[in-house]
């Protein structure tokens, strides 16, 4: 099946880059355990996943003791792979990928049934070697969080990657044959052998050590963290970026070696098709945190699938914040002021920038940018539910780029765009990923936002007609003297103090 090359389009600004360049592509990943077809919208610099299906076929399982691949698993490829075929030909997305990884590379009869798939479903499989694949996992990790700085480990059935991440760029990987699959699973856990074969075959990773975060990335490394959710009683249930420490993230992959095949799937949520295969990832874990000495651990969403996917973007594209990127696409699907985003941040950012920094690293500008992009994301919602939707929208909002104190963050600022309301919503949430300070910022946020979009009636040329400052005891909202009856109004004084309360100043409205 022949890819089909997209003309890329003027970029004239950013909300007009997510439409103009929006299409779909698809990636067919067959890998040592599972095989899967994903097909994402692609608007700009922003990754949706549309479709996600996978077989657990097993290709791998027994390899490291036949050189084969498995036979039953090459059947259910097979005829997954033909199912796959049926849904490309339907969905026809502008640009199709497709990677097999570690068993298809490995086994001696990998070539014969990469043909036995092309001649049996007409997809032709591109067979990645061990440092592409750990590459476009790596790039995988950087699509999702741009800034991410340590190690990348990708950990699939029969392999783990291992790739250096530096000033935004992957540096050179190594894979390891150290998945389940090479571990010995599908016979006995043995968790003293599996120790000692992890040792051995961890040697090659001694040029790692040193990196201060672990990016981790797999099934098994995702219901790793998942059991860790549930000892912590950690209340948002979103995998992407979830951070452990490195004792927390030792503590949980002891847990999980101790317990009985019976205990795991007693865990709400976790996969029974990962129960196997989790005890062997858990010994890996708690072997490289010891060996290599990271601070911490962060769950990557993304990996090889989305890094085939973003390595195909312009550079001016993968140079965009994925966080602003995403929600400008997701702010666009309902936005009536097309333009609103980039003027409202235009219109806040020299008062929102002359408070002090809540968040390290400038992501207060960042966050600031991403929240104006969504100031229309409820303007077709009912008024009476508009906040409380927006929240939730926001809160779980499958968004990359931002941590879970961001995501946090920016959930309240957008409740409090639509209302004025003191209320907490989800406290175990909100009460536990914000400090007091940023609580308070991310209400700071939300009224003026608020206060743009409602004083200039959502008018990009009305709203720069008027200036928002914030001096050391004071609000200030000022206007151009020919656009001074801007500032009359109810309303507009209502909106103006809600802002000045929260930040504890005067309010000076220069009519």
């Amino acid at each position: 099946m022949k890819e089909r090359a997209m003309a890329a389009e003027p970029r004239i600004h950013f909300e007009l880059s997510q439409a103009t360049s929006a299409f779909d592509a698809a990636v067919l990943d067959v890998g040592s355990n599972s095989v899967r077809l994903v097909i994402y919208r692609v608007e700009g610099r922003a990754i949706w996943t549309l479709f996600n299906e996978k077989v657990q076929a097993g290709l791998g399982r027994g390899a490291q003791q036949t050189g084969l691949l498995d036979s039953d698993g090459v059947d259910a490829a097979l005829i997954t792979l033909r199912r796959f075929r049926a849904v490309l030909d339907a969905v026809h997305p502008a640009r199709i990928y497709s990677a097999a990884t570690a068993a298809v590379r490995e086994a001696a009869d990998g070539r014969a049934f990469i043909e036995r798939v092309q001649a049996e479903t007409g997809l032709k499989l591109r067979v990645l070697a061990g440092e592409e694949e750990a590459h476009y996992s790596a790039l995988g990790v950087l699509a999702g969080a741009p800034h991410a700085e340590g190690l990348a480990g990708d950990l699939g059935g029969s392999s783990l990657e291992l790739v250096r991440l530096k000033g935004g760029a992957p540096g050179k990987g190594v894979t390891l044959p150290c998945g389940p699959f090479a571990l010995g699973l599908g016979k006995p856990f043995d968790a003293a052998a599996v120790r000692k074969e992890v040792a051995r075959k961890l040697d090659a990773a001694r040029g790692f050590k040193g990196a201060k975060c672990f990016y981790a990335v797999g099934g098994a490394w995702r219901s790793l963290a998942l059991v860790h959710m549930r000892l912590a009683d950690y209340p948002l249930e979103i995998l992407h970026q979830y951070e452990m420490s490195a004792a927390d993230a030792l503590d949980a992959a002891r847990f999980v070696a101790r317990q009985s095949r019976g205990s795991l799937e007693r865990i709400e949520g976790l996969s029974k098709k990962r129960v196997d295969a989790l005890p062997y990832a858990a010994v890996l874990l708690e072997a490289l945190v010891e060996r290599l000495e990271f601070e911490r651990v962060a769950i990557s969403a993304y990996g090889l699938r989305e890094g085939l996917v973003f390595d195909a973007m312009s550079p001016e594209l993968k140079a965009e914040d994925p966080l602003i990127a995403g929600c400008a696409a997701l702010g666009a699907r309902q936005a009536i002021a097309e333009d609103l985003g980039q003027a409202l941040e235009t219109w806040l950012a020299p008062a929102m920038g002359a408070l002090a920094p809540v968040f390290p690293g400038k992501r207060d500008a960042v966050l600031m940018a991403a929240a104006c992009r969504l100031a229309d994301l409820g303007s077709r919602l009912h008024p009476d539910h508009r906040a409380d939707l927006v929240f939730e929208q926001v809160l779980r909002a499958p968004i990359a780029g931002m941590n879970h104190a961001e995501r946090a963050f920016l959930a309240v600022a957008l409740f409090a765009r639509h209302t004025a309301s003191q209320n907490i919503l989800e406290p175990r949430i909100i009460l536990r990923l914000l400090t007091p300070e940023r609580l308070l910022r991310a209400r700071a946020l939300g009224a003026a936002m608020r206060l743009g979009c409602d004083l200039s009636g959502r008018s990009s040329a009305l709203l720069a007609r008027s200036s928002l400052r914030f001096e050391r005891s004071r609000v200030v909202l000022s206007a151009e003297p020919a656009a001074r009856d801007l500032l009359l109004g109810e309303q507009t004084a209502r909106r103006s103090a809600t802002l000045a309360n929260i930040l504890e100043r005067e309010l000076k409205i220069e009519e």
